[in-house]
């Protein structure tokens, strides 16, 4: 006969044992601590996957793996570097793996900014300049393969200015035009490589989601012909985004974005409006021509937890030659958007967007500026 001291060490033991989870618990206890600062861990990695739907590639599958680090742990004043690597699949025949990042250096001395994306896409086509493009009848599908590199080397050289070069390489290859007469006669493959200088100015408080601060950034790139360069060009690209705090957990976020080439400009690096990034709501690549410029408004607020929402308005355009900017050719945009912290400062957002005669759904990781 057991001893009731001998029964209580028994129960006391018992129920010290862990609970053995189940793999829906541990997925959801996967999420619950993903944005919480891992101690000790130099690399502080995430993974989140599903299906999703977007309006440009339909219904597809992906799968996102985000990450951050600091270089110099010791140094709170530092922000951490952050980097991804995202691969999608979908119905729409549409296949894209992207790795991109930042990397601060120790003490925030030197920055490098990179993107390397490989895609196989079924998309669609309306031509170049703001009157074939605004044409519904005109929209035509093709394919196309493509790979991007780009990287960005900055030296800080006076408290938040940066400035260092820049190198980018472009591939595409269209096939199946449905429509061929819209390309007037540009080549369906091409090779760019471009050189440059890369100047930035950055008071931001993170890199992932601001809440204060400025960023300037002004890119000079050449595409000279003795890199190799069948239809040599240049270009420059201006990104000036501010963050203002406003009421509790409120952020105003505002971003004018600006890229004009010149020279032999093919339809395949040209600038263009539309996706998760510019213009949300219209078709990615829909508007394009040798210049295109945009300005958004952002209101974003954090609600409950881990849950917040935004709305943003703006505007856009399309033109040939900066003296021939139109004002009665701007495009509305405005928009509505989900944000859930998946890890610190690291959102992923649902956004619905509107402009003239479509709109768009888009699902990303970190915000659109």
């Amino acid at each position: 006969m057991a001893k009731d001291g001998e029964n209580i060490i028994a129960a006391s033991d018992s129920d010290t044992v862990p609970k053995k989870q189940g793999f829906i618990d541990k997925i959801i206890n996967y999420f619950n601590e993903s944005n919480k600062k891992k101690v000790g861990r130099k690399m502080d990695i995430s993974f989140i996957g599903g299906p999703f739907y977007s309006s440009d590639s339909k219904f597809g599958v992906g799968l996102v793996a985000a990450g951050a680090y600091n270089t110099c742990p010791e140094d709170s004043m530092t922000a951490p570097s952050n980097m991804s690597l995202s691969f999608k699949a979908t119905t729409a025949a549409h296949f894209e793996l992207t790795l991109r990042g930042e990397h601060i250096f120790p003490h925030d001395r030197m920055r490098l900014n990179y993107e390397v994306n490989f895609a196989s896409i079924d998309t669609k086509f309306w031509g170049v300049g703001y009157k074939q493009c605004s044409v519904d009848s005109n929209e035509s599908r093709y394919k196309y393969l493509s790979s991007h590199a780009e990287a960005h080397f900055a030296w800080r050289i006076a408290p938040s200015v940066y400035i260092g070069p820049m190198v980018t390489f472009d591939y595409i290859n269209a096939r199946d035009f449905r429509k061929p007469e819209l390309w007037a006669f540009m080549p369906s493959r091409t090779f760019n490589y471009s050189i440059g200088a890369s100047f930035r100015y950055d008071t931001r408080d993170n890199l992932t989601a601001p809440k204060h601060g400025f960023f300037i950034r002004f890119d000079q790139s050449f595409a000279f012909r003795w890199m190799g360069n069948k239809y040599p060009y240049k270009a420059n690209e201006l990104t000036a985004a501010c963050y203002f705090p406003l009421w509790k957990d409120a952020t105003l976020a505002s971003r004018l974005h600006w890229k004009v080439t010149w020279g032999r400009t093919q339809w395949g690096v040209m600038p263009y409006l539309g996706g998760s990034e510019f213009m949300r709501g219209y078709f990615e690549g829909r508007y394009r021509d040798k210049g295109a410029a945009d300005l958004c408004v952002e209101l974003r607020q954090h609600v409950w937890r881990r849950h917040g929402f935004v709305v943003w308005g703006g505007v856009g355009s399309v033109f040939p030659k900066v003296d021939k900017i139109n004002f009665h050719e701007l495009l509305p945009n405005f928009g509505v958007g989900y944000r859930w912290e998946f890890k610190k400062n690291m959102n992923v957002r649902l956004d619905v967007g509107f402009g003239k005669h479509e709109k768009g759904f888009f699902f990303n990781i970190n915000e659109a500026f």
